[in-house]
């Protein structure tokens, strides 16, 4: 029997990862589709009045078996994959796809659904049944139903081919990443380098019975590099490796992929009505309108720009009079802000790592949520891992309830792409009146243990890692009666609002106090250090909101427009760059072809939604700093009126609900050191 075609009869009704054969994946996932249908098909044969009951709710519930395979399927493609599930997953793809237009395109459906809508004034249902209704309804409506039979065909083909291309764009982007290797063999070439990371380096070579060290594409590997390696010929050769990433003209080339994406997407807009893709996506977010999100990006655009062209020209001077550097590039930029850094803060990671072991910082990030949400963190061996570096968590609350289950995966493989992010493998619901608790995981790339040292994180990973584990809090705190209006199913420019919130705790003293120990002493992070931290907090700022406001302009180029007269990816590219260009131009360098955030996940015209959520993270802690960053009303607040809430109504009104008011921009602006 397939494992994966029953309910699961583990520990918690956790996956059953050891129990999983590649093999199983396409036939469990064929089977459960054929379960699926028959429950739609259950739905639109019922004679019964159409209600909110029969039809919604019955709609609702339908394929959850399927949804648990496919996420665990999906999920190990990210963090463990190899070419067998890659196949799988390109088999199974248009497949999914077919099945997902099969429902939405269901005419008799459909009709029972609009049935029930058309009535919803007199239902008197819930808040959340409301907004269930609503978006069932628009996910029919958005996605083709009112279409004629001619143009529901050419939908269900772009789907087809954009499931494809999504897969295939990341598959090229891992594939360059696990190919490249700096091999080197003369100890000179890692001058400047900390001796973790030539540590690291020579046990990389040793794994692969090498000689020397091997730097790779991987962040752990090529952050440090590029940081303090002194041997600029060398930064500037791995730098243009990175950057070229799927833009070599090769077999491993995105350059089509992104234009046939990009022309896919927006004919699709077209055929439902929509002036573009980004004004179909944006529909469903806060910001509503590209109008609006332009206006955004260029209001920050107007304060960012100064600032970052005083940093620039600060740091070019800065390099030119250290070492004789005419022309700053794009390889020299972290390396001469880390000098100019130590320089302004006597201040460098190196400083902070042995402060930062990362069962320290997980610790801490647990203690942080006991304290503000009253969490209980309990590692467990009981359950199954998709991989023997996983830790597996139970997580209560203060009456000793579950509140979920929790995956931590911390360190690069060849089988996992680059970047973090959290996931789920499970949804909180309820179901005829019994509660499923959420199973949520993390997963990150951060620097592994060593023969001589443990896993110690630079500052920026200590942020990353609270960043996801943010996210985490947001599944896991869910308490909600509809699996698709759970954790983080909220809109796009709202999620990024607990993940961007939880940084905010590891540049407060108070909270530092509780986990960044030393590694070797046990003693506490000195007061200097910590001020330090705080002090060059805004080291920067300009020139890196710059960066994210070009990212979200690109993203809009893409989607916002019509890319039908686009000829040339790179030129393309540098005229959305205009704007916000800092650097030379490196013309073996292409930023689409590797955005994998807007090709391959979710991110389409919704890039920006990184800077609209730090409006509100940033007023949301002002209100935590006023009152105390423990301060367990507020917490409470924040729990009851975001965390637990998904996407049951509006995000403003939930906002508004936690904060009394609306987010001010200004305390962005303030924290950002943009304005006084």
């Amino acid at each position: 029997m397939n494992i994966l075609t029953k309910k699961f009869s583990t520990k918690y009704n956790s996956a059953p990862f050891i129990g999983i054969e590649n093999k199983d994946y396409k036939p469990a996932i064929l089977s459960l589709m054929e379960e699926a249908k028959l429950e739609i098909e259950a739905i639109t044969s019922n004679l019964d009045v159409p209600s909110f009951e029969n039809t919604i709710e019955a709609l609702e519930f339908s394929g959850q078996q399927l949804g648990r395979a496919t996420s665990i399927f999906f999920n190990l493609n990210s963090a463990e994959t190899s070419e067998e599930i890659q196949k799988i997953a390109q088999e199974i793809s248009p497949l999914l796809t077919e099945f997902g237009n099969d429902i939405t395109l269901n005419q008799d459906l459909f009709k029972k659904v609009k049935a029930v809508y058309s009535t919803k004034d007199s239902l008197n249902l819930s808040t959340e049944q409301q907004t269930l209704l609503d978006k069932k309804y628009k996910s029919f409506s958005r996605n083709g139903a009112n279409l004629n039979e001619s143009d529901k065909t050419k939908l269900r083909d772009i789907d087809k081919k954009l499931a494809q291309l999504k897969l295939k764009f990341g598959e090229n982007i891992l594939a360059e990443t696990n190919k490249y290797e700096l091999h080197l063999t003369n100890e000179k070439d890692l001058a400047g380098l900390p001796e973790g990371t030539k540590e690291a380096a020579k046990q990389l070579a040793e794994s692969k019975e090498k000689e020397g060290w091997l730097i790779t594409l991987d962040y752990p590997s090529y952050i440090p590099f590029m940081t303090y390696a002194n041997n600029r010929k060398l930064r500037e050769q791995l730098s243009k490796v990175a950057g070229s990433k799927a833009f070599k003209g090769d077999d491993l080339d995105n350059q089509n992929i992104v234009l046939e994406i990009a022309n896919l997407r927006f004919e699709r807009a077209n055929l439902l009505g929509y002036k573009t893709h980004s004004h179909f996506v944006l529909e469903e977010r806060m910001a509503e309108t590209p109008d609006t999100v332009f206006n955004f990006l260029n209001e920050l655009l107007s304060k960012a720009k100064p600032a970052a062209e005083n940093e620039y020209a600060t740091l070019e001077k800065f390099a030119k009079d250290l070492d004789g550097i005419d022309r700053l590039e794009k390889w020299d930029s972290v390396y001469y802000s880390e000098k100019l850094k130590q320089k302004l803060f006597s201040l460098d990671d190196e400083q902070l790592k042995p402060y930062f072991k990362l069962e320290n910082v997980i610790d801490g990030a647990f203690v942080v949520a006991k304290k503000l949400f009253g969490l209980h963190f309990e590692e467990i061996s009981d359950i199954d891992k998709y991989h023997e570096e996983v830790l597996t968590y139970k997580v209560t609350n203060e009456n000793g309830n579950l509140v979920s289950i929790f995956y931590a995966d911390f360190f690069p493989r060849k089988g996992k792409r680059n970047g973090a992010w959290m996931t789920s493998y499970k949804s909180q619901f309820v179901k005829e009146n019994k509660e499923e608790r959420p199973h949520v995981s993390i997963v990150c790339n951060f620097t592994k243990p060593t023969k001589s040292k443990p896993s110690l994180l630079t500052f920026n990973e200590v942020t990353t890692l609270f960043h996801e584990f943010g996210h985490a809090l947001h599944g896991m705190l869910a308490n909600t009666t509809y699996p698709s209006l759970s954790g983080t199913s909220v809109y796009w420019d709202f999620v990024e609002l607990p993940s961007q919130v939880m940084e905010n705790w590891c540049y407060e003293k108070e909270a530092l106090e509780l986990f960044a120990k030393h590694y070797k002493t046990g003693e506490v992070i000195p007061m200097d250090l910590v001020n330090k931290i705080k002090e060059s907090a805004t080291f920067h700022e300009g020139m890196q909101t710059l960066r994210q406001i070009s990212i979200g302009l690109l993203d809009m180029s893409w989607h916002a427009k019509d890319p039908s007269n686009i000829k040339d990816v790179k030129t393309y590219e540098n005229e959305a760059f205009k704007s916000t260009n800092l650097f030379p131009d490196v013309k073996e360098n292409c930023m689409s072809t590797a955005f994998a955030h807007i090709f391959q996940g979710g991110y389409s015209s919704g890039y920006y939604s990184y800077k609209w959520a730090e409006v509100l993270d940033a007023d949301a802690f002002e209100y935590f700093k006023q009152n105390g960053i423990f301060n367990k009303d507020i917490a409470t607040k924040f729990k009851e009126h975001v965390l637990s809430q998904g996407g049951t109504e509006n995000p403003m009104t939930l906002y508004k609900r936690f904060r009394g008011q609306e987010p001010k921009p200004e305390a962005l602006l303030k924290r950002a050191g943009l304005i006084k």
